[in-house]
């Protein structure tokens, strides 16, 4: 009895959400590190949203009408918040296929044998993923207004603007790590990724007018949570043309509030299930 009485008692660790953070940050700095030694993944994450910003903006541009307007310059306002939506959420697959490559190594593993946060190896991910997304944005931004692109509203709302978007990549990325953790390859991660990323940035109100679809297509395309990013960034940037009418559906009327609720309803969501199933993949 004495000996077991005389035993020192289990440490608790305290502080668990100081230790999830720090765990979430080490894991973070890890991959910004490995990121930065692979440029080509940046780089080649440029080249698509800087090809749909040349391909739209001049070949597409004279000719879609928005609102009032048909002329370049007006719909090339119009769609940069449709890029630059569009490019926070295609980070989705290479979140998912980076997730997945980690764990077909094994590296998954060896994070689960150490003392660290559950939560935190995913976490630390999406976090790098923002990171990435967010240099992105930036260079993108630079050749949006190289090629014409410019906002009318003060500094405040277009940080607010750029603001939504990066919250609505965060949230994507969760999206992208449950699809990385229910896959086998990395191959099938950035098909799992892209294919359902193709009709929901589609289906809504980043390239053309919403009001011009089909009345079915239309009502998917206003209850989006895509388009409402892109709505709220249009009036954030002031990009809307004249006579613009904007849809009575309210998302459409709401864009900001719409966008908030949209994004952090899919962080509860999926993180949960995401690290559930990181959970679980390790019992």
């Amino acid at each position: 009895m004495s000996a077991v009485t005389d035993t020192a008692p289990v440490a608790v660790p305290k502080g668990v959400l100081g230790q999830s953070v720090r765990d979430s940050l080490v894991i973070a700095q890890r991959n910004l590190i490995r990121m930065g030694r692979i440029p080509e993944m940046l780089i080649f994450g440029l080249i698509q949203p800087i090809m749909f910003v040349v391909l739209f903006t001049y070949v597409f541009g004279g000719s879609i009408q928005i609102g009032s307007s048909s002329t370049t310059q007006a719909y090339r306002e119009f769609l940069m918040a449709g890029i630059f939506a569009q490019t926070v959420t295609f980070a989705t697959a290479g979140a998912g296929a980076g997730i997945a490559d980690d764990m077909h190594k094994g590296l998954i593993d060896r994070f689960r044998s150490l003392p660290m946060a559950r939560g935190a190896v995913l976490t630390g991910r999406t976090i790098a993923d923002l990171v990435q997304t967010a240099l992105t944005l930036v260079v993108l931004a630079v050749v949006a207004v190289i090629v014409g692109w410019r906002t009318h509203e003060n500094f405040g709302k277009v940080l607010a603007g750029f603001g939504l978007l990066l919250l609505l990549g965060y949230a994507f990325s969760w999206i992208g790590a449950l699809i990385g953790l229910s896959v086998r390859t990395p191959e099938a991660a950035t098909s799992g990724g892209l294919i359902w990323l193709f009709p929901l940035t589609f289906i809504s109100n980043a390239f053309v007018d919403a009001n011009q679809m089909p009345s079915f297509l239309r009502h998917i395309a206003e209850w989006n949570p895509f388009s409402a990013t892109v709505q709220a960034c249009r009036e954030l940037f002031g990009n809307l043309p004249p006579g613009f009418r904007t849809p009575d559906a309210w998302p459409m009327q709401h864009p900001v509030w719409a966008s908030l609720i949209w994004s952090v309803l899919i962080i509860l969501v999926f993180r949960t299930l995401a690290v559930r199933k990181y959970r679980s993949a390790g019992a």
